[in-house]
């Protein structure tokens, strides 16, 4: 009678094993793991340091002997694989852990089939670290898979607080060609710090932080951090209504700012997200604000780059806590009836070693042609928009934070430095494109990629530019060979009008033009007024110091200059301190000077700016044609000699017609004939030189009355009070 043999290992070439101990191998789990043969199953883990090492599943347990360099090998003498756990004992004590080389990919081949073809829109969906949860015959199984790609790369592995940061444990399998690297790690789950550390094809291994981490290790420390959300959203009636919006035809008011430096700890520690939450919707609900757009909240290293250098795109500032309290942030402004708009940046990336510069060893990110993968203005790499797989990272990085977080918009950074091969270069230091221009191709389809695939995505969001130049079409609809961007930013008006205010009041009739000037292009694209950070820094003074004259005449000016503002076709932005008449320029190191509004000119700025904001969304008129030239008309734009300028918003259908009268000359202007487009009663719904404001009272009694005569091309006509250094609006009464 013969005997049953003894299960056997199933053999590894020792050359193959070396591989998998140095980390080199492509595919370890083709080495480790368990592996089906001959009625039995060969179970090899890799565990460099252990004295001890055995398997068990239900019913039996396996003794590993150490066979190769810190890989142990034995023997399940069953036909398939149970459900196993791994016995570690390093000396006395033991270890008992589940296998990551036991468990199949994570991304299935319709996943890596859009990653190559760049067309994966939910690319954080797959790639970065994600937390799974599976259910096994020795109890529930929790675990992140971890997924990067890097198609340069010999080999991965991660290295981890999990793993006591030996990444000798847990190398990377490659999917196929896919260039797409992965492995489940069970037991590990939200907190859990890790990088991933990448052999390139040079030979040297590099640490890399996780291009798709959702968060973050607080700087100067590096690492990416595991998170999964458990956040439950109350903002859906926000979200519900949201689809069926039309910015261009609705109120924006934007409030932007610097979350770390609006307000801070007496220590100088920036306010939680949480504590934002308690005190920022209120305040803008209160000051009337529509929207606030927030400087880049997505992690960067340095506090002083104002977050316009990212290293981690999917992942909200950890400077402020984890990403649930930013999604806490957007909820509580959303129930307070604001919307959000973030700061993005996708036309060049920071150059720290530890992040996306050469990520596997390669210029994988970053355009390899220095000519366009290097910008020397701001000392950062400027991505390859001509790689599909580069673009799909972005433009997926803009869907995910509409989606994931409720944002609802994107103020694209830097446009103007994506569109031309010459920005910021002298000659010769630039190629032309294919057809021998300045264009670059390759940025104007990702930006056509990217909003086209937000609008379709995610209805009723926007889209901004910071764009300076006269590129056409940057707001047309990308049908239209557009760049399809919902806004831009109005350059132009916001440096030729802070000119026009900085002369005094009687050298600006030399200069009047340059506050009529933006109305031969307004309606060209859809414009946002821009009062941003960018010009009350580096120098520029406040504004409320860029206006000339003494402290009574400066306030006077900010007081009549956001009256003008408020009034003009496009949607305006007010950066955060402007709203106080901030003496001082903006500093990210330091609070804004709150103290301010213990004086009372200081709190008439504020009350204006409330005011201000209730005038303008209750007035139709001043907001829903901003895109139509029809709804804009000079009353008279050359009044030079009086430093006035009077117009008129009109709205639809039932909205009655607003009038501005600007007065930028220091003294009033009595009895003033002004034309106007019907007769009746016309109310003073806001005068800027009120007392209320700590102006000097001059106005009109609350209204006046407008009798049939032609004047100025209206059909009617009245005799009005102009305040000095003032902006006055005045509306139909019906």
């Amino acid at each position: 009678m013969s005997k049953s043999k003894s299960p056997t290992v199933l053999t590894v070439d020792p050359a193959e094993l070396s591989q998998v101990a140095h980390g080199e191998h492509g595919n370890p789990h083709g080495v480790l793991g368990p592996h089906p043969h001959d009625g039995a199953v060969t179970v090899r883990v890799l565990k460099p340091l252990a004295a001890r090492v055995a398997v068990r599943w239900e019913g039996g347990e396996a003794e590993l002997t150490h066979e190769h360099e810190g890989i142990w090998v034995g023997v399940i003498p069953l036909p398939d694989v149970p459900d196993y756990r791994v016995s570690v004992s390093y000396g006395p004590d033991e270890h008992v852990i589940d296998d990551p080389y036991r468990f199949l990919p994570t991304l299935g081949e319709v996943d890596l089939h859009l990653i190559n073809e760049g067309r994966h829109e939910q690319l954080w969906e797959v790639l970065g670290a994600r937390v799974h949860h599976y259910p096994g015959a020795l109890g529930p199984v929790t675990g992140t898979s971890f997924a990067v790609w890097a198609p340069n790369a010999r080999a991965l592995r991660i290295k981890a607080d999990f793993n006591s940061w030996d990444g000798r444990e847990h190398p990377m399998r490659q999917l196929g060609t896919s260039g797409v690297w992965e492995l489940f790690v069970p037991g590990v789950g939200s907190g859990a710090a890790y990088k991933f550390v990448i052999l390139g094809p040079d030979g040297q291994w590099r640490e890399k932080a996780d291009p798709m981490a959702a968060w973050a290790e607080k700087p100067a420390d590096t690492a990416s951090k595991v998170f999964e959300s458990s956040y439950e959203w109350g903002d859906d009636a926000w979200q519900t209504a949201r689809p069926g919006r039309s910015a261009v035809a609705e109120p924006m008011s934007i409030y932007e700012m610097h979350l770390g430096s609006w307000k801070k700890h007496p220590d100088g520690r920036y306010w939680s997200w949480a504590e934002l939450a308690d005190e920022l919707p209120a305040y803008l609900a209160d000051l009337g604000f529509t929207h606030v757009e927030l400087m880049p909240v997505m992690q960067h290293p340095f506090g002083g780059s104002w977050g316009y250098h990212v290293t981690s795109y999917f992942a909200p500032d950890s400077r402020f806590g984890d990403p649930d309290g930013f999604r806490l942030l957007v909820d509580r402004l959303h129930q307070a009836g604001i919307g959000v708009i973030l700061d993005w940046v996708p036309g060049h990336f920071a150059t720290d070693e530890w992040a996306l510069a050469r990520f596997d060893g390669t210029p994988l990110y970053e355009d390899p042609n220095p000519q366009r993968g290097w910008h020397a203005e701001w000392g950062s790499h400027i991505f390859n928009f001509g790689r599909r797989e580069v673009r799909n990272y972005l433009y997926a990085n803009a869907v995910y934070w509409l989606e994931e977080f409720h944002a609802d918009g994107l103020r694209v950074d830097g446009v103007a430095s994506m569109l031309y091969l010459d920005y910021a270069r002298k000659d010769g230091e630039w190629t032309p494109n294919v057809h021998g221009g300045r264009e670059n191709l390759e940025a104007v389809q990702f930006l056509q990629e990217m909003n086209a695939t937000v609008y379709k995505r995610v209805p009723g969001v926007t889209t901004i530019a910071e764009e300076s130049t006269s590129w056409p079409g940057v707001t047309q609809p990308t049908s239209a060979d557009g760049l399809g961007f919902g806004f831009k930013w109005n350059m132009g008006w916001m440096h030729d009008t802070l000119d026009y205010l900085a002369h005094e009041p009687v050298h600006r009739a030399y200069h009047h033009g340059e506050m009529t000037f933006s109305l031969v292009y307004a309606f060209s694209e859809n414009f946002v007024l821009p009062i941003s950070h960018d010009e009350v820094v580096h120098g520029k003074g406040s504004l409320l110091r860029k206006m000339p004259g003494d402290r009574w005449q400066q306030l006077a000016n900010l007081r009549a200059y956001l009256g003008f503002m408020w009034a003009h076709p496009g949607k305006q932005l007010l950066f955060m301190g402007c709203e106080l008449g901030q003496e001082s320029e903006w500093a990210e190191s330091r609070e804004l000077d709150w103290w301010l509004l213990d004086h009372p000119e200081h709190r008439g700025v504020s009350s204006l700016v409330r005011d201000l904001n209730a005038a303008y969304v209750g007035s139709p008129a001043v907001w829903e044609r901003d895109h139509d030239p029809a709804g804009f008309q000079w009353i008279d734009a050359n009044d030079a000699g009086r430093n006035i300028f009077t117009f008129i918003r009109r709205g639809t259908g039932e909205s009655p017609d607003v009038v501005c009268v600007s007065n930028f000359a220091a003294v009033p202007h009595d009895d003033y004939r002004i034309g106007l487009p019907a007769a009746g009663e016309w109310e003073e719904i806001l005068n800027t030189d009120a007392e209320s404001y700590a102006g000097s009272g001059v106005g009109n009694l609350g209204s006046v009355t407008a009798v049939d005569g032609e004047w100025s091309g209206q059909p009617a006509h009245a005799t009005i009070v102009v305040p000095p250094l003032a902006t006055v609006w005045f509306r139909l009464r019906r």
